[in-house]
């Protein structure tokens, strides 16, 4: 079997996703390799969290942006550590992920900071932790039909509500989620 790399395409869980902290997940791969994976869930918003209340707002402009910037249950990876997935004209003096022309993913609180100011990615999501996946494992996962692929667009990514994203990413595909079975085969 030969290896595809999905660094900046969305994964999307199937209904029988074992799991229950995938159920209904899409998650955008940041990096994608033979070494393993490492993807940020962009539909579970914390709701209980802004990042306002991540950061030092004593010292903080307040921009009104970060008060309303939710904070996201990227996955079950060092859940206390902070990722912005953004759009890629920002980049971070400290350290930029850059996916492709379109994402990029910076891990450092100088992002955060900029985007409390008013100053970031004109686009951003931000997470408490990650879901990764050790060499061979996504690929096993996928042979199994634990998740379809589809291309991450801006729109379904950062635009669209996070209970309506993993119904579009199907209906990107054209799939109907009312058709999936909750079991699995393969052919």
């Amino acid at each position: 079997m030969t290896f595809t790399d999905l660094t900046g395409q969305l994964l999307i869980a199937m209904p029988n996703m074992p799991d229950p902290r995938f159920a209904q997940s899409v998650i955008f791969l940041c990096a994608h390799s033979e070494e393993g994976a490492m993807g940020l869930i962009v539909n579970k918003c914390l709701s209980s969290m802004k990042l306002s209340e991540l950061l030092d707002t004593d010292s903080m402009t307040e921009a009104p942006s970060s008060q309303r910037l939710p904070v996201h249950y990227g996955g079950p990876v060092e859940n206390g550590r902070g990722f912005v997935l953004h759009s890629s004209e920002y980049t971070s003096e400290v350290a930029t992920l850059h996916v492709n022309e379109t994402f990029s993913m910076t891990a450092t609180l100088d992002v955060l900071e900029e985007i409390d100011r008013g100053r970031g990615p004109d686009l951003a999501l931000l997470t408490l932790g990650y879901s990764g996946w050790a060499p061979g494992q996504l690929e096993a996962e996928l042979v199994q039909n634990g998740w379809l692929v589809c291309d991450a667009t801006p729109d379904l990514v950062f635009i669209e509500k996070d209970e309506d994203k993993w119904v579009k990413a199907l209906q990107s595909l054209g799939v109907d989620p009312l058709t999936l079975s909750h079991t699995s085969g393969t052919a």
